[in-house]
């Protein structure tokens, strides 16, 4: 049996308790992070009986992810940017406060990667269990149980750093699967998932609850995934307190709740935000050239995509698809100048290069960042200041960018995002759709020629996902060329451009606009 043996735990083994589901109770609630003037939820009275499966949404920032974390007993302990805040009000499950109900309560991060903790499958989906003390005999059929509800078919000695961002979160539910708490907590569980991902682990959800009749509160932007699962819909207000509260059928049909719902950002099934169709795109320059390029995270391993040819030209978009794991972010990455071509080339134009050379892999940071921006798939890679404003402000200044322009970029990238009233906030305490436009910003701060995006609208509302298509067909005009790496069907028709679609180790160009299957009123590409 790979990983540690259960039965050597120091700590004896006590019987696993029958899961039973959790009453939720919140009383004018709310916490506000330290250094920050506002709180991030406010004004929460809401009541939650055992079993009943909830959908909370509401716009990006308003405060979903601090609920779940809050109810998961996670807030206000720690070293961590949650470690430190003011409460208001009173949280209980089952009638006492979440940190003293421990186990209760399971939760899958909004990045799954800041969850995982082991180096080796199996060990990563049977940690929370041995914490529980569940006896050694079954945790590891809860671990192999877990595995197969999720869909995620690997050895378990299978290295956890090696899965892809889709895996990763997959993984995570596993793992909080095997713990049986007696409420789930879902942070936007399918965001970066393919939609067969995306089936699998709503199935599992589905699964889980029928056997443990388990309370359910999952946070998605995609709403029409989880309609049918859930039995109740809780809107948070931006402003504190709730926006609207009923069944799926009454709060997502109504005229009159969607006219509120669609103003504050909600995804509500058969609708999409109000952009325009996107221009014709004149190629300009040739930028960045491939030819047989093979992309893989080291030369002493196989490469996971080979063959790529492609040549990124000014002023045009280029969409990545794939399902999980098959190596888009790598390539990515590799024409990002950040991995070597395991094989075949990559050449930058001197249009691109200037004086840097042909090579991407071998220039400088500061060469770097002027003329190719990658925004990783998990944000918090990237953040290196503690506020807001140095994050933005990072990149201009390292490429020797004046002061008084710095300023400028800061201040026209926090108002295009919705991000200036956050410029003084640490980074870490932002939500997950906050984090993700601050890594957005960061790069574009610094005007590269290609900007190379990994899952850019994670975590985005109707509103912050319609204002960074704005700002990228912006980028485009200016003669900038965009790569994303996406499942988001939508994102990609809005921008236009050609469409590389990653499988089997292979890429091929795939016909734009193709939405693959749909899912809560959303295209999503495999």
């Amino acid at each position: 049996m790979p990983g540690r043996n259960p039965s050597s735990s120091p700590v004896s083994a006590l019987p696993s308790p029958v899961p039973s589901p959790v009453t939720v109770r919140a009383r004018d609630y709310g916490w506000r992070h330290a250094g920050r003037s506002t709180p991030a939820i406010s004004g929460l009275t809401l009541d939650i009986e055992p079993g009943e499966k909830v959908l909370l949404l509401g716009a990006s920032g308003a405060g979903k992810s601090t609920l779940l974390h809050a109810l998961a007993g996670v807030l206000g302990e720690g070293s961590g940017p949650d470690a430190a805040g003011e409460e208001q009000g009173s949280l209980t499950l089952d009638g006492v406060a979440p940190l003293q109900a421990r186990g209760r309560a399971g939760l899958v991060l909004q990045d799954p990667e800041s969850q995982l903790v082991l180096s080796r499958v199996g060990d990563e989906v049977a940690f929370g269990a041995e914490n529980l003390r569940v006896p050694p005999q079954e945790i590891w059929q809860r671990v192999r149980t877990s595995l197969d509800d999720v869909g995620l078919r690997v050895p378990l000695h299978h290295s956890t750093a090696a899965l892809s961002g889709g895996q990763k979160q997959r993984l995570a539910l596993a793992g909080v699967l095997a713990m049986q708490p007696g409420l789930l907590l879902l942070d936007e569980p399918t965001a970066n998932l393919d939609p067969d991902g995306v089936t699998e682990v709503r199935a599992a959800v589905e699964r889980v609850l029928a056997r443990t009749g388990a309370t359910l509160i999952v946070v998605e932007h995609r709403v029409a995934v989880w309609a049918d699962v859930v039995d109740r819909v809780v809107v948070l207000a931006a402003d504190g307190g709730i926006l609207a509260d009923g069944p799926p059928s009454q709060v997502l049909a109504d005229p009159g709740h969607r006219e509120r719902l669609s103003a504050a950002g909600v995804w509500l099934p058969g609708s999409a935000p109000a952009v325009s169709a996107p221009r014709p795109q004149e190629p300009g320059a040739a930028l960045l050239e491939a030819r047989g390029l093979g992309a893989g995270r080291s030369k002493r391993a196989p490469a996971v995509v080979a063959g790529v040819d492609l040549m990124l030209r000014a002023g045009t978009s280029l969409g990545i698809t794939g399902p999980n794991g098959a190596g888009k972010s790598t390539l990515a990455l590799t024409l990002g100048g950040l991995l070597k071509p395991v094989s075949g080339t990559l050449h930058a134009t001197p249009a691109l290069s200037g004086s840097a050379g042909a090579d991407p892999g071998r220039w400088k940071s500061t060469e770097l960042v002027t003329r190719i921006g990658t925004v990783f798939q998990e944000p918090e890679h990237q953040f290196l200041t503690g506020t807001v404003r140095g994050e933005l402000a990072f990149g201009p200044r390292r490429a020797g960018m004046p002061e008084a322009a710095t300023e400028d970029i800061v201040e026209s990238l926090a108002g295009r995002l919705r991000l200036t009233a956050l410029l003084d906030a640490n980074p870490f305490t932002l939500s997950g759709g906050e984090k993700r436009r601050l890594s957005v910003a960061t790069m574009i701060a610094t005007e590269p020629d290609i900007l190379l995006l990994d899952e850019p609208t994670f975590g985005q509302d109707a509103n912050t996902w319609a204002e960074l298509v704005n700002l990228l067909r912006a980028l485009l005009a200016e003669g900038r060329s965009v790569v994303s790496v996406t499942h988001d069907a939508d994102f990609l028709a809005a921008l236009g451009g050609d469409v590389l679609h990653v499988q089997d180790g292979t890429a091929a160009t795939a016909e734009q606009g193709r939405a693959g299957r749909t899912r809560a009123g959303r295209g999503m590409l495999p």
